[in-house]
């Protein structure tokens, strides 16, 4: 398994979910057992020396790779999501997206000035939302230490918007 394999399992869906946009399919590397292994294990890799005590992803499909990275980094996972579905006390962040805004959530005690943290998601597309999860992060008290995608849509130039930052994105369009 290498990158261009990698790149070559996604399957663009054109005009989903509306027309003009081709949305880039994951649910074959999902599938794909050695696929699947090969980006956690790269995102372990680069990671790894960070020592990070958290992986934070944001639902739904950041959850699966960001739990399956904690688990092998042997650290903890904590979920980011929409306003109103955890069910514990919750810090949130407004942010603002290309057509309106959102509200993010994480648990109140999920993180805190100890915690170093490694932000996982499967696309970085326009940044805005994986800048608003690490100003959630910081509002935690924590510290983002990097961010890690199997793609990234470089034309959209999310990076912009996440100076400074330590990123890896396997996949880059």
């Amino acid at each position: 398994m290498n990158v261009e394999h990698l790149r070559s399992i996604i399957r663009d869906i054109p005009d989903f979910p509306k027309p003009g946009i081709v949305f880039k399919d994951i649910t074959p590397v999902l599938k794909n057992p050695a696929a699947f292994r090969f980006v956690i294990e790269r995102l372990a890799k680069h990671f790894r020396p960070l020592k990070p005590t958290a992986i934070v992803s944001m639902e739904a499909r950041g959850f699966l790779f960001g739990m399956a990275l904690a688990y092998e980094l042997g650290c903890g996972f904590v979920p980011v999501r929409k306003k109103g579905k955890l069910p514990y006390k919750t810090r949130s962040l407004a942010y603002t997206l290309e057509y309106g805004t959102d509200v993010l959530e994480v648990h109140a005690d999920a993180l805190d000035q100890k915690d170093v943290v490694v932000v996982v998601d499967d696309v970085l597309a326009t940044g805005g939302t994986a800048r608003a999860v690490v100003d959630l992060v910081t509002q935690c008290g924590a510290r983002t230490a990097g961010l890690g995608f199997l793609m990234e849509l470089s034309f959209l130039h999310p990076r912009d918007k996440l100076q400074g930052m330590e990123i890896l994105s396997l996949i880059t369009y």
